[in-house]
């Protein structure tokens, strides 16, 4: 097992990363000295799938673990499944010393951590990430929250899990497409922070689409440790943290103008990042030869570099975009690179340039 810090002072804990963590949920957390009272929220695919060895680990180390089933998928991250957790918490007789295990994906995680952040005026919690992009990304930092249908995460907090349990066993099982979504992931960290990491994915990237374990284990420990060292500097993304963002601006967007069903999450960001690319391109004169070795690495990941929609969908990408939570004094900023591994964020971009790479990311349809 591996274990990474994330480094923020009493508020420090661990990412554990290895394989048949599922089975130790109790067990790690009676370390953590939490209320015997607790509640796994979880959704029904995971459910199925995970909740009996976790409902199961937490009893047999003496807690009273109650379980709350929201549906799958990115519209249930919303308002309504927040009150659903609520109610379900209120009639399970949840504490304040109790607390909550969130065990899914990103979308379970980030509602889970919202109810947790906000329920009872915060109650500790514990992710357990089942997805590959929830334990490179999602789990790790400490954003929570819920979409609305202006725009994804608009309600929202930043609140700290107690501890990360990365099972890399749950991997096995995850469709090809989602794994192949949180790639998207993986490969951004190499775009944004560390060459070598995106040279590594260029050279192992077929074992690692054959879930390697020694690839896999290796690449979700570095992700989670460049993630780890960027929040620990800025956990509130006053500066350093905006460049976890690259790609985000259009791919949350497109997620947007789409009703969030037509792309999963690593989907559109790496529609996203191909267009920050080019951004990158005209405005950092990033060398094409490294736009291109963006656009190629995501096309080997089998993962869209541009999408087809409507002429009305066309239309709201760029009022959806105005509607981030990074635009700033009505102007849209970007994370945009240099050149592989070297990134500048709070980039100021015109209206043309947006509009014109987003004609060569998204075409129109009639």
């Amino acid at each position: 097992m591996r274990i990474v810090k994330v480094p923020l002072g009493s508020r420090s804990y661990d990412i554990k990363i290895g394989p048949g963590l599922l089975g130790r949920v109790g067990i790690d957390c009676a370390r953590l000295k939490l209320g015997r009272r607790c509640a796994i929220i979880t959704d029904t695919n995971v459910g199925r799938r995970y909740a009996k060895p976790v409902f199961e680990s937490l009893v047999q180390a003496d807690f009273e673990p109650s379980l709350v089933v929201v549906p799958a998928g990115e519209t249930a991250k919303s308002l309504k499944s927040v009150q659903t957790c609520y109610d379900r918490l209120a009639s399970s007789r949840i504490e304040r010393k109790s607390f909550i295990v969130a065990l899914g994906g990103g979308v379970v995680g980030d509602l889970a951590g919202f109810v947790a952040a906000t329920y009872l005026r915060g109650l500790p919690f514990v992710q357990v990430p089942t997805t590959l992009l929830a334990q490179v990304d999602s789990s790790v930092g400490g954003k929570v929250g819920v979409n609305l249908k202006a725009g994804k995460n608009l309600v929202g907090a930043f609140f700290q899990p107690q501890l990360v349990l990365c099972d890399l066993s749950t991997l096995e099982t995850l469709p090809h497409r989602e794994f192949r979504a949180g790639l998207a992931e993986v490969i951004k960290y190499g775009i944004i922070y560390d060459a070598k990491l995106f040279a590594q994915l260029e050279r192992d990237l077929p074992k690692l689409l054959e879930r390697e374990p020694r690839i896999l284990a290796g690449v979700v420990a570095r992700c989670c440790e460049i993630k780890a060292r960027v929040v620990g500097k800025d956990e509130t993304e006053n500066g350093l943290r905006a460049i976890l963002n690259f790609g985000h601006t259009v791919g949350h967007a497109l997620e947007s103008v789409s009703s969030y069903g037509k792309f999963l999450h690593g989907e559109a960001i790496s529609i996203g990042q191909v267009a920050a690319a080019h951004l990158s391109a005209d405005i950092l004169k990033m060398p094409a030869r490294d736009v291109a070795r963006i656009t190629n690495l995501f096309q080997r990941a089998g993962l869209p570099i541009c999408t087809r929609m409507n002429a009305t969908q066309h239309r709201r990408i760029f009022g959806a975009m105005r509607l981030d939570k990074k635009v700033s004094g009505g102007q849209i900023k970007f994370v945009l690179a240099k050149g592989i591994g070297k990134v500048r964020w709070g980039q100021r971009v015109s209206d043309t340039m947006v509009h014109r790479v987003l004609n060569t990311v998204v075409n129109r349809t009639s």
